[in-house]
């Protein structure tokens, strides 16, 4: 019986002290909250020794944050590149001439020489192009594939042995979460880092990209208050894991604090179909489309989906059946949407792929088989 006694006495000091542990560490943890609502009858409230203990862990905090982003800027930057366009050409009063500039940023994906960037970036067709590296050795570019369902670019250098970063994933990603974007900032300051936040998903904008500050219409896109400037653009968009989670591709005109980002895992498919067939091999439907969106639907009480304003002649959508002012409304049962619109569900298939369209058609639902082909240049 003294055992049993013994033994209920250790239970309940045991449980004492745990409910002890557990409220002292819930009660810091709502004065360091308080505290940093700067109340000053509270923080008068609060033991000197106490105070000075909440510093050291706010200090804490910041240092293994500070020291976590310098790590993976250490680690991510040497994959990171500056891309060079070189133009020449012929002046009436100064004769030929050629001239050099660093038009955005790229990044490694392959020790052999595979490098993403954004279309636009490398989008002149008469220009030559070389990337230079974060130790300053410069790389002609061999050859550019242009995918003209993203602003995508995929370029061929002849190299070995390169740094490379690891491509994560984009789905997974939370608003609030913390990023750092590596780019080549305004053309001229090469590996610039800044840090910030997802500050909003599926974004769809019209933006200025570029030094030339062209526009573009994106969809799906990454918002980020991580600083974005003309330069930026076809730079990584990283978590604090040091993997790629977007493209950086534009920041929005007259505002600041706002850039967008190319979700990594809407171009995955392309880049696996490059290193597959050493080009981008693209699959197509044949039809010439306007999406309409949900609000556009509720208001015309027509169906949401890709309103069909043309079909290719001999394309797989004609030998299909589609015609002209059909809706397609889904392809293999996913919903087409504004954010998720005709291209890239097609750009996720794979030449030979036979796709199930959902149409409707005076009203009427009625499903058709497409076989895609390959798209010509």
């Amino acid at each position: 019986m003294k055992n049993a006694g013994k033994k209920i006495l250790v239970i309940v000091l045991s449980v004492f002290v745990l409910t002890g542990f557990s409220f002292f560490a819930g009660f810091s943890g709502g004065i360091v909250s308080l505290m940093s609502l700067k109340i000053p009858l509270f923080e008068k409230m609060v033991p000197d020794f106490l105070k000075e203990s909440i510093k050291e862990v706010n200090k804490q905090t910041v240092i293994e944050e500070e020291s976590a982003t310098i790590s993976i800027v250490e680690e991510s930057s040497p994959a990171v590149v500056s891309i060079v366009a070189k133009t020449t050409g012929f002046d009436f009063f100064n004769g030929p001439y050629s001239n050099e500039q660093s038009i955005g940023t790229g990044f490694i994906i392959d020790a052999n020489g595979i490098i993403l960037t954004n279309r636009h970036v490398v989008s002149d067709t008469s220009a030559t192009y070389s990337v230079v590296t974060k130790d300053k050795k410069t790389y002609e570019i061999k050859q550019i594939e242009r995918d003209t369902a993203h602003d995508l670019a995929i370029l061929k250098i002849e190299a070995t042995d390169l740094s490379t970063l690891t491509l994560g994933d984009s789905d997974a990603l939370k608003v609030g979460q913390k990023v750092i974007a590596i780019g080549n900032a305004l053309g001229q300051f090469d590996n610039t880092v800044t840090t910030g936040v997802v500050s909003g998903l599926g974004r769809l904008v019209t933006a200025s990209s570029g030094v030339f500050g062209s526009s573009e219409v994106l969809q799906n896109t990454i918002q980020t208050d991580a600083a974005l400037n003309p330069g930026n653009s076809g730079g990584p968009l990283l978590d604090y894991g040091g993997n790629v989670i977007g493209i950086n591709v534009a920041v929005t005109q007259g505002a600041e604090n706002i850039g967008f980002s190319i979700p990594i895992n809407l171009i995955k498919s392309v880049v696996e179909n490059f290193q597959e067939n050493g080009k981008i091999v693209r699959p197509f439907l044949g039809v010439e489309y306007i999406m309409i969106s949900s609000e556009m639907s509720s208001l015309r009480n027509i169906p949401e989906g890709a309103y069909i304003s043309s079909v290719v002649k001999d394309s797989p959508a004609e030998k299909a059946g589609v015609k002209k002012a059909d809706v397609i409304t889904k392809i293999n049962g996913i919903s087409l949407k504004t954010e998720n619109n005709l291209a890239q569900v097609i750009a996720i298939q794979k030449v030979g792929d036979e796709v199930k369209l959902t149409i409707i058609r005076d009203g009427k639902e009625i499903e058709l088989k497409a076989t895609l082909q390959e798209a010509s240049e």
